[in-house]
């Protein structure tokens, strides 16, 4: 169809391929949009459309079109419970992971209690405090500090390449909480951080209007273990140290949850090394991101603000890809330890904002931590993000360059066109002080790789701010299945666990750990 379409001819287009009058068409509804720009000089929509019509036997029996099948989607069923358990589940952390896993207890009846945490409470609410001081926590970020979110840096991407038939039902929940219904047919699916801090309100809401419980700023400490099960968790919270009794526990504790991992380790929880990525934050005007992809459309309000996904493999080495586009966005501050930088992407739902970033990435294996310690992957992190901390000027400042310097080898002095968005700012200097040797290499023979993708990608004043480590976790926290631990009732899920790469995948990740968490009560 094209740009400017309209419902009506959306409809009689439905019915020339279903070989009806449009009358005989009772509904027609957008299921899935997509944008076809292969072409820069006839860039049109992709659209899927569920139709309901008068008579569908014999209409289907009539019509020979490819472009037509009959589909009934089954309703998400939640496994039978038949009595609330006498110890409630408890849900460690508040992501989309642990989100889905509590609201999902919540409506079979589990009065889950979840734990909203985020590293200890004292340093925690101090690097709050010195965030402030510094700016980096205005309104152009989206650190969510002791009000729950989906993804504490998150500004809710949906897009996955998970073939799950919960996806669909954790886009109807996102629409139900209140995220818009466009969810439900963009082909990547985003609801922007300004409206996904009103979703996750919404889901929370549910789960205490189901007899759930929400507890905020509460931090596990440890587990209690007995004959080889857990039966409570300690957790901390502002008032001191207590004890929560409970036979299973979902820990969707989050990539960054670094304590935690540790503790689970001595613990005896079995883990092991993951690959993972690292690198940086490249930044260009949206109007050039815009132009590259949509040529002459560019512009179209039917558009909005363009994307891409792109990757390489300089000489056959390392991948080198973004990830996380961010349209229209702004680069954010996502630090969660004192002493260190680290970057990230957020666009609201408008994707207005002048720039466009990606992060920019460079995969990492196990073989280049330094040590087969399990929780090694974390070290490696934070020498990167310490560094950064150092590079930028110890106040919190991000370390930035521009490509063409990167490219040339040289220290950055100057910008460009491109003014870049992190707050509370930018210290330009030489990112090879703060990458990893390996890292530098791949992404200097990437990126022009990557320009001749998209026009424009490699522009020398192009902005590149580190670092950004946190792509996913380094750690996986082994479980069997039934999706429980060597601990009997602890149940990993999520990003943090290592069985999930964004949102959505971790929200059914979630799902799928509460379904687990309701068959070991029977």
């Amino acid at each position: 169809m094209p740009l400017s379409y309209t419902e009506a001819a959306l409809r009689r287009r439905a019915a020339d391929i279903l070989g009806v009058s449009a009358d005989k068409i009772t509904a027609c509804q957008l299921y899935k949009r997509s944008v076809d720009a292969r072409k820069k000089d006839n860039v049109h929509f992709q659209i899927t459309v569920d139709v309901t019509v008068r008579e569908e036997g014999a209409v289907l029996r009539r019509c020979r079109s490819r472009q037509v099948s009959r589909v009934e989607e089954s309703p998400y069923v939640l496994p039978p419970l038949a009595a609330p358990p006498s110890v409630p589940p408890v849900v460690v952390g508040s992501g989309p992971a642990g989100l889905f896993a509590a609201l999902t207890l919540a409506q079979a009846g589990a009065r889950p209690l979840l734990l909203e945490r985020g590293g200890d409470v004292d340093s925690r609410r101090q690097a709050v405090d010195t965030f402030r001081r510094t700016g980096v926590l205005d309104t152009a970020t989206n650190v969510q500090f002791g009000e729950g979110g989906a993804g504490t840096f998150s500004d809710g991407k949906l897009n996955s390449g998970i073939k799950d038939l919960r996806s669909r039902h954790v886009l109807r929940t996102f629409v139900e909480a209140g995220a818009p219904a466009s969810i439900l047919w963009q082909a990547k699916p985003h609801i922007g951080t300004d409206e996904l801090q009103k979703t996750v309100k919404g889901m929370r809401e549910e789960i205490l209007r189901l007899g759930g419980e929400v507890r905020f700023y509460t931090q596990v400490t440890d587990l209690v273990i007995q004959n080889g099960a857990v039966t409570a968790v300690v957790a901390k919270d502002p008032r001191g140290e207590t004890e929560i009794p409970c036979r299973q526990v979902v820990l969707a504790i989050g990539h960054s949850a670094r304590d935690t991992a540790q503790m689970l380790h001595r613990r005896g929880l079995p883990m092991e090394q993951k690959p993972f990525a690292v690198g940086v934050r490249i930044e260009h005007p949206r109007t050039m991101i815009d132009a590259s992809q949509y040529g002459g459309a560019a512009g179209h309000p039917a558009l909005g603000a363009a994307d891409y996904k792109l990757s390489c493999r300089p000489d056959g080495g390392r991948g080198v890809f973004t990830f996380c586009m961010c349209p229209g966005g702004v680069v954010i501050a996502a630090a969660s330890e004192e002493g260190g930088v680290v970057v990230n992407g957020m666009s609201e739902h408008a994707r207005d904002a002048v720039n466009s970033n990606s992060a920019l990435l460079v995969g990492v294996e196990p073989t280049d931590f330094g040590s087969s310690h399990p929780l090694a992957g974390f070290d490696f992190q934070r020498k990167m993000e310490q560094a950064a901390y150092r590079l930028g000027g110890s106040d919190y400042r991000a370390p930035a360059q521009l490509v063409g310097d990167f490219l040339a080898g040289r220290g950055s002095t100057a910008l460009g066109e491109v003014q870049p968005s992190y707050q509370p700012g930018v210290t330009l200097t030489d990112l090879r002080e703060c990458l990893p040797p390996f890292v530098t290499r791949s992404l200097q023979a990437g990126i022009p790789m990557l320009g001749r993708q998209l026009s424009g990608f490699d522009r020398p004043d192009a902005v590149l701010t580190g670092v950004e480590s946190r792509s996913s976790s380094p750690v996986r926290l082994l479980r069997d299945e039934k999706g429980q631990s060597a601990v009997a009732g602890v149940f990993p899920c999520g990003e943090g666990a290592g069985y999930a790469g964004g949102i959505l995948s971790a929200a059914v990740d979630g799902i799928r750990c509460a379904e687990w968490v309701l068959k070991s009560m029977t």
